[in-house]
């Protein structure tokens, strides 16, 4: 896990908003696949720091079903 990556390493990608992100501006997060890798940012700090998590344990978080 890596939160320190700049955005520029992952330029090129293709970001998605969560569809729990709403239209006001508040709390929202996207995130892009990489080959190997899935980052996550705040949608309101594009140029921010991100998170760096491997495929298997973005699965895991997402398949929790919170």
């Amino acid at each position: 896990m890596n939160n320190a990556e700049s955005s520029t390493v992952a330029s090129g990608l293709a970001w998605f908003k969560s569809s729990y992100s709403g239209t006001e501006g508040g709390q929202c997060v996207e995130v892009a696949a990489g080959t190997a890798v899935v980052h996550v940012r705040d949608s309101k700090a594009e140029t921010g720091p991100m998170l760096t998590v491997s495929r298997e344990a973005w699965a895991g978080f997402v398949g929790r079903g919170v």
